[in-house]
């Protein structure tokens, strides 16, 4: 349902165009040329937005930006996808850095922020988004980092949000007698229940966690480092500090489930889990708004809670997208630029867009709204995720990096929850190359 992929599919578009993306910028040191020194509020204006979706999600949006020229006549926004895919819009827009041809507004991955940053493009609207008419707070916490990457110039506005929590299949908890997940469960409880669930005599599971080592491998584990007090970086965000002791006691309990408990279905394709689990052979998945459409589709009875929580800390992860502002050095269109994403992102724009969709609203104010509550008639479960947005308090890194980074915590997940490593070892391992990635 969501207009985008999950996060898990965003590492592989990263990967291929950092690299692109950073060696376009290098040798590239022209710009636009210079536009209007001053804002002219009566200027005609033209501004590119590059949406990066298709079908509803961007006949939805195609319809927002004539509503929005209604209001100002004398701005015409030339609205696009900008690529044949979302995943394509990086490549597409190294391009449009080195030819002058880039957009004023385009969505991006968040994962993409320190690339994008880092070109030299974007404008910086950190002064306009303090001002009190955004309230800027009511952006999940993860959503505003995202869009601040390494804590420097804020690039854009939030575009979409998301966050994972504990699904469960009611008929595998039914089928074993066990009570259901609650909001105050620990791990220990998820472990015992995972436990009782398991049946191999029909090959049914408890949970189903990604061994593919991508980055659904990743970003489903660091909830657990989180919440007993790591973090993936050191403060300067130069070193890997996930292989701390709290890493290891994460990681430790997966392993224990997986290999001494054998109660974990152990995904090699980063979909199986999910598809089991909407035929009743997995009794939890931990996952996200994009999954509640195909479990309605599927008929599965389900319900969603809160991830279970270490010390009263139910600390979640959201991979939160942009809509990021690019610099053309011309008064008029960084104005209307700006003018457009706040419209766009605002409580009552958002309804027409987010909830009208499916996807979690941008913003807390939103989630009494007569229609967010018809969405989560339609998708239960969905009012649930949106309240989670509270427990996203880290956002993931945005550093240069991130990529060969979650590529070794992946990898040692992997080997570890298939019985070929130690989870201290493991993760000193993948630290190691995770810090070398960062300085290179």
């Amino acid at each position: 349902m969501s207009p985008q992929r999950s996060p898990r599919m965003r590492l592989a578009a990263l990967a291929a165009a950092t690299a692109a993306i950073s060696l376009t910028v290098a040798a590239c040191s022209g710009g636009s040329p210079q536009g209007a020194a001053t804002f002219d509020p009566e200027a005609q204006t033209t501004i590119t937005w590059w949406t990066g979706q298709a079908d509803q999600a961007e006949t939805i949006l195609e319809g927002l930006a004539a509503d929005f020229e209604k209001l100002h006549p004398n701005v015409k926004v030339d609205i696009s996808s900008g690529a044949p895919s979302t995943d394509e819009l990086l490549q597409k827009l190294s391009a449009g850095f080195a030819g002058g041809t880039y957009p004023d507004v385009s969505y991006a991955y968040g994962s993409w922020a320190s690339e994008l940053q880092g070109s030299k493009r974007t404008l910086d609207i950190t002064d306009q988004v303090a001002e009190p008419d955004v309230k800027w707070d009511e952006f999940p916490a993860a959503a505003r980092q995202t869009a601040q990457p390494g804590g420097g110039s804020t690039i854009g506005f939030p575009a979409v949000v998301d966050n994972l929590t504990l699904i469960y299949n009611t008929t595998v908890f039914d089928a074993a007698g066990v009570d259901y997940p609650t909001a105050d469960w620990t791990w220990d409880d998820f472990r015992e229940a995972a436990k009782k669930l398991t049946d191999p005599s029909t090959n049914t599971y408890g949970y189903g966690y990604s061994v593919s080592g991508s980055e659904e491998t990743t970003w489903q584990f660091w909830p657990h480092l989180w919440q007993n007090g790591g973090e993936i970086l050191s403060e300067d965000q130069k070193t890997a500090t996930f292989d701390s002791d709290a890493g290891v006691k994460g990681l430790t309990l997966l392993r224990d489930m997986a290999v001494d408990d054998k109660s974990i279905y152990l995904d090699q394709t980063d979909t199986k889990a999910a598809q089991l689990f909407a035929s009743d052979r997995i009794g939890m998945i931990t996952s996200g708004p994009w999954t509640l459409y195909d479990l309605q589709t599927a008929k599965t009875s389900y319900g969603v809670v809160p991830l279970p929580g270490t010390d009263g800390n139910h600390e979640s992860v959201s991979g939160p997208d942009l809509w990021v502002l690019f610099d053309h050095k011309d008064a008029n269109r960084e104005h209307w630029s700006y003018e457009l994403t706040k419209w766009l992102t605002s409580a009552e724009q958002d309804i027409r867009w987010n909830v009208a969709y499916g996807n979690l609203p941008l913003r807390t104010s939103e989630v009494q709204s007569p229609e967010f509550l018809a969405q989560v008639e339609a998708l239960p479960g969905l009012d649930v995720m949106a309240a989670n947005m509270v427990n996203s308090k880290h956002a993931r890194p945005t550093v240069k990096g991130y990529v060969q980074l979650s590529e070794a915590v992946g990898s040692a997940i992997s080997e570890v929850l298939q019985g070929q490593g130690e989870p201290a070892d493991a993760l000193t391992q993948a630290a190691a190359t995770a810090t070398d990635a960062l300085g290179g």
